[in-house]
Protein backbone atom coordinates (compact mmCIF):
# COMPACT_ATOMS: atom_id res chain seq x y z
CA UNK A 1 0.00 0.00 0.00
CA UNK A 2 1.02 3.52 -0.68
CA UNK A 3 0.87 5.22 2.73
CA UNK A 4 0.82 8.88 1.70
CA UNK A 5 -1.42 11.14 -0.40
CA UNK A 6 -4.53 9.17 0.47
CA UNK A 7 -7.94 10.40 1.53
CA UNK A 8 -8.90 8.26 4.52
CA UNK A 9 -12.20 7.99 6.39
CA UNK A 10 -11.76 6.84 10.00
CA UNK A 11 -14.70 6.03 12.27
CA UNK A 12 -14.22 6.57 16.00
CA UNK A 13 -11.51 9.07 15.14
CA UNK A 14 -11.64 11.27 18.24
CA UNK A 15 -10.09 8.94 20.82
CA UNK A 16 -8.02 5.81 21.39
CA UNK A 17 -6.96 3.83 18.34
CA UNK A 18 -8.86 6.11 15.98
CA UNK A 19 -7.10 9.25 17.18
CA UNK A 20 -3.69 7.58 16.95
CA UNK A 21 -4.51 6.43 13.41
CA UNK A 22 -5.55 9.98 12.52
CA UNK A 23 -2.41 11.57 13.93
CA UNK A 24 -0.10 9.00 12.34
CA UNK A 25 -1.65 9.20 8.89
CA UNK A 26 -1.43 13.00 9.05
CA UNK A 27 2.31 12.73 9.70
CA UNK A 28 2.49 10.53 6.60
CA UNK A 29 0.86 13.31 4.55
CA UNK A 30 -2.71 12.09 4.15
CA UNK A 31 -6.08 13.81 4.37
CA UNK A 32 -8.47 12.48 7.04
CA UNK A 33 -12.26 12.47 7.21
CA UNK A 34 -12.68 12.08 10.97
CA UNK A 35 -16.01 10.54 11.97
CA UNK A 36 -17.28 10.58 15.55
CA UNK A 37 -20.32 11.28 17.72
CA UNK A 38 -18.86 13.95 20.02
CA UNK A 39 -18.95 17.41 18.42
CA UNK A 40 -16.57 18.98 20.95
CA UNK A 41 -13.93 16.30 20.42
CA UNK A 42 -14.29 16.64 16.65
CA UNK A 43 -13.76 20.40 16.94
CA UNK A 44 -10.62 19.83 19.02
CA UNK A 45 -9.35 17.33 16.46
CA UNK A 46 -10.00 19.74 13.60
CA UNK A 47 -7.75 22.35 15.25
CA UNK A 48 -4.76 19.99 15.01
CA UNK A 49 -4.46 20.16 11.25
CA UNK A 50 -6.28 21.72 8.29
CA UNK A 51 -6.20 18.32 6.54
CA UNK A 52 -8.71 16.95 9.07
CA UNK A 53 -12.31 17.04 7.86
CA UNK A 54 -14.64 16.43 10.84
CA UNK A 55 -18.03 14.77 10.41
CA UNK A 56 -20.38 14.20 13.35
CA UNK A 57 -22.19 10.90 12.93
CA UNK A 58 -23.74 8.12 15.02
CA UNK A 59 -22.91 5.12 12.88
CA UNK A 60 -25.42 2.92 14.72
CA UNK A 61 -28.24 4.75 12.90
CA UNK A 62 -29.04 4.09 9.24
CA UNK A 63 -30.12 7.71 8.66
CA UNK A 64 -26.72 8.90 9.88
CA UNK A 65 -24.89 6.46 7.61
CA UNK A 66 -26.96 7.71 4.68
CA UNK A 67 -26.07 11.31 5.55
CA UNK A 68 -22.37 10.43 5.75
CA UNK A 69 -22.54 8.61 2.41
CA UNK A 70 -24.19 11.60 0.74
CA UNK A 71 -21.45 13.86 2.11
CA UNK A 72 -18.77 11.60 0.64
CA UNK A 73 -20.56 11.29 -2.71
CA UNK A 74 -21.00 15.05 -3.04
CA UNK A 75 -17.67 16.33 -1.70
CA UNK A 76 -15.10 13.52 -1.49
CA UNK A 77 -15.27 11.34 -4.56
CA UNK A 78 -11.51 10.79 -4.20
CA UNK A 79 -11.90 8.78 -0.98
CA UNK A 80 -9.72 5.69 -1.28
CA UNK A 81 -9.29 4.26 2.24
CA UNK A 82 -12.03 3.33 4.72
CA UNK A 83 -11.04 2.40 8.28
CA UNK A 84 -13.83 0.85 10.35
CA UNK A 85 -12.46 1.47 13.82
CA UNK A 86 -15.43 2.52 16.01
CA UNK A 87 -16.50 -0.08 18.54
CA UNK A 88 -18.22 -0.63 21.86
CA UNK A 89 -17.87 -3.35 24.49
CA UNK A 90 -20.31 -4.09 27.30
CA UNK A 91 -19.46 -6.64 29.98
CA UNK A 92 -22.51 -8.39 31.39
CA UNK A 93 -24.19 -11.72 32.14
CA UNK A 94 -27.24 -12.71 30.09
CA UNK A 95 -29.03 -13.95 33.24
CA UNK A 96 -28.46 -10.73 35.16
CA UNK A 97 -28.52 -7.80 32.71
CA UNK A 98 -31.80 -5.79 32.87
CA UNK A 99 -31.06 -3.88 29.63
CA UNK A 100 -30.17 -7.00 27.70
CA UNK A 101 -32.01 -6.38 24.41
CA UNK A 102 -30.88 -2.76 24.20
CA UNK A 103 -27.23 -3.68 24.75
CA UNK A 104 -27.37 -6.56 22.28
CA UNK A 105 -28.83 -4.33 19.57
CA UNK A 106 -26.42 -1.47 20.13
CA UNK A 107 -23.27 -3.63 20.19
CA UNK A 108 -24.32 -5.54 17.07
CA UNK A 109 -25.15 -2.30 15.24
CA UNK A 110 -21.92 -0.49 16.12
CA UNK A 111 -19.46 -3.38 15.93
CA UNK A 112 -20.85 -5.45 13.07
CA UNK A 113 -23.73 -4.07 11.02
CA UNK A 114 -22.46 -0.50 10.69
CA UNK A 115 -19.04 -1.46 9.24
CA UNK A 116 -20.72 -3.80 6.75
CA UNK A 117 -23.25 -1.15 5.73
CA UNK A 118 -20.59 1.55 5.40
CA UNK A 119 -18.51 -0.70 3.18
CA UNK A 120 -21.54 -1.46 1.00
CA UNK A 121 -22.45 2.23 0.73
CA UNK A 122 -18.93 3.46 -0.10
CA UNK A 123 -17.75 0.55 -2.25
CA UNK A 124 -18.66 2.25 -5.57
CA UNK A 125 -16.41 5.21 -4.69
CA UNK A 126 -13.55 3.06 -3.38
CA UNK A 127 -13.68 0.84 -6.45
CA UNK A 128 -13.10 3.67 -8.91
CA UNK A 129 -10.07 5.11 -7.08
CA UNK A 130 -6.47 3.88 -7.14
CA UNK A 131 -4.67 2.49 -4.08
CA UNK A 132 -8.00 1.67 -2.43
CA UNK A 133 -8.30 -0.23 0.82
CA UNK A 134 -10.73 -1.23 3.54
CA UNK A 135 -9.38 -1.68 7.08
CA UNK A 136 -11.53 -3.42 9.69
CA UNK A 137 -10.56 -3.45 13.37
CA UNK A 138 -11.51 -6.72 15.06
CA UNK A 139 -10.00 -8.16 18.26
CA UNK A 140 -8.04 -11.06 19.71
CA UNK A 141 -11.40 -11.97 21.26
CA UNK A 142 -12.55 -12.86 17.75
CA UNK A 143 -10.13 -15.79 17.95
CA UNK A 144 -10.71 -16.90 21.55
CA UNK A 145 -13.62 -15.34 23.49
CA UNK A 146 -13.94 -14.27 27.09
CA UNK A 147 -16.88 -15.09 29.33
CA UNK A 148 -18.33 -11.69 30.20
CA UNK A 149 -18.56 -10.04 26.76
CA UNK A 150 -20.36 -12.58 24.53
CA UNK A 151 -21.88 -10.07 22.11
CA UNK A 152 -18.64 -8.14 21.66
CA UNK A 153 -16.75 -11.40 21.04
CA UNK A 154 -19.40 -12.56 18.60
CA UNK A 155 -19.41 -9.31 16.63
CA UNK A 156 -15.63 -9.25 16.35
CA UNK A 157 -15.59 -12.90 15.25
CA UNK A 158 -18.10 -11.88 12.59
CA UNK A 159 -15.85 -9.03 11.43
CA UNK A 160 -12.90 -11.43 11.29
CA UNK A 161 -14.66 -13.95 9.04
CA UNK A 162 -16.35 -11.24 6.97
CA UNK A 163 -13.00 -9.55 6.31
CA UNK A 164 -11.49 -12.79 5.02
CA UNK A 165 -14.44 -13.50 2.76
CA UNK A 166 -14.59 -9.93 1.42
CA UNK A 167 -10.85 -10.10 0.72
CA UNK A 168 -11.50 -13.08 -1.56
CA UNK A 169 -14.25 -11.19 -3.42
CA UNK A 170 -12.32 -7.93 -3.89
CA UNK A 171 -8.94 -9.43 -4.76
CA UNK A 172 -7.24 -7.37 -7.43
CA UNK A 173 -9.66 -4.47 -6.93
CA UNK A 174 -9.66 -3.24 -3.33
CA UNK A 175 -7.31 -4.43 -0.59
CA UNK A 176 -8.97 -5.64 2.61
CA UNK A 177 -6.96 -5.40 5.84
CA UNK A 178 -7.86 -6.55 9.32
CA UNK A 179 -6.27 -5.25 12.51
CA UNK A 180 -6.48 -7.89 15.27
CA UNK A 181 -5.40 -6.16 18.50
CA UNK A 182 -4.56 -7.46 21.92
CA UNK A 183 -5.83 -5.42 24.89
CA UNK A 184 -5.29 -1.75 24.07
CA UNK A 185 -5.15 1.05 26.64
CA UNK A 186 -8.30 2.98 25.68
CA UNK A 187 -11.30 4.39 27.55
CA UNK A 188 -13.38 1.38 26.48
CA UNK A 189 -11.31 -0.97 28.65
CA UNK A 190 -10.50 1.39 31.52
CA UNK A 191 -10.03 -0.59 34.72
CA UNK A 192 -9.94 -3.92 32.91
CA UNK A 193 -7.02 -6.29 32.42
CA UNK A 194 -3.26 -5.93 32.55
CA UNK A 195 -0.45 -5.68 30.04
CA UNK A 196 -2.27 -3.26 27.76
CA UNK A 197 -0.46 -1.82 24.77
CA UNK A 198 -0.74 1.84 23.82
CA UNK A 199 -2.85 2.87 20.81
CA UNK A 200 0.29 4.30 19.22
CA UNK A 201 2.15 1.00 19.48
CA UNK A 202 -0.78 -0.70 17.75
CA UNK A 203 -0.77 1.88 14.99
CA UNK A 204 2.99 1.63 14.48
CA UNK A 205 2.70 -2.15 14.02
CA UNK A 206 -0.22 -1.71 11.65
CA UNK A 207 1.55 0.87 9.47
CA UNK A 208 4.49 -1.49 8.96
CA UNK A 209 2.11 -4.24 7.85
CA UNK A 210 0.03 -1.81 5.76
CA UNK A 211 3.09 -0.79 3.75
CA UNK A 212 3.91 -4.43 3.01
CA UNK A 213 0.33 -5.45 2.09
CA UNK A 214 0.12 -7.81 5.04
CA UNK A 215 -3.63 -8.13 5.20
CA UNK A 216 -4.19 -9.83 8.56
CA UNK A 217 -2.32 -7.78 11.14
CA UNK A 218 -1.91 -9.54 14.49
CA UNK A 219 -0.95 -7.03 17.16
CA UNK A 220 1.02 -7.73 20.34
CA UNK A 221 0.02 -10.82 22.33
CA UNK A 222 -2.45 -11.92 19.63
CA UNK A 223 0.51 -13.54 17.85
CA UNK A 224 1.13 -15.77 20.87
CA UNK A 225 -2.59 -16.38 21.41
CA UNK A 226 -2.94 -17.72 17.88
CA UNK A 227 -0.03 -20.11 18.38
CA UNK A 228 -1.47 -21.39 21.67
CA UNK A 229 -4.92 -21.75 20.12
CA UNK A 230 -3.48 -23.76 17.24
CA UNK A 231 -1.50 -26.09 19.51
CA UNK A 232 -3.99 -26.38 22.38
CA UNK A 233 -7.42 -24.77 21.94
CA UNK A 234 -8.43 -25.88 25.44
CA UNK A 235 -5.46 -24.04 26.96
CA UNK A 236 -6.29 -20.90 24.97
CA UNK A 237 -9.88 -21.08 26.21
CA UNK A 238 -8.70 -21.47 29.80
CA UNK A 239 -6.39 -18.47 29.50
CA UNK A 240 -8.96 -16.19 27.94
CA UNK A 241 -12.29 -17.28 29.45
CA UNK A 242 -12.05 -15.22 32.60
CA UNK A 243 -10.23 -12.29 31.04
CA UNK A 244 -11.37 -8.74 31.61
Amino acid sequence: MKINNNKILITGATAGIGKSLTETFLKLDNQIIAVGRNKEKLNELEKLDKRIIPFQCDISKQSELDRLTLFIEQEHQDLNVLINNAGIQYNYNFLEEPQLLHKIEYEVNVNFLSPLKLIALLLPILEKNKNSAIVNVSSGLAIVPKMDAPIYCGTKAGIHIFSKSLRYQLKGKIKVFEIIPALVDTAMVAGRGKGKISPQKLVDEFIRAFKKDKYEVNIGKVKLLKIINRISPSLADKLMKGGR
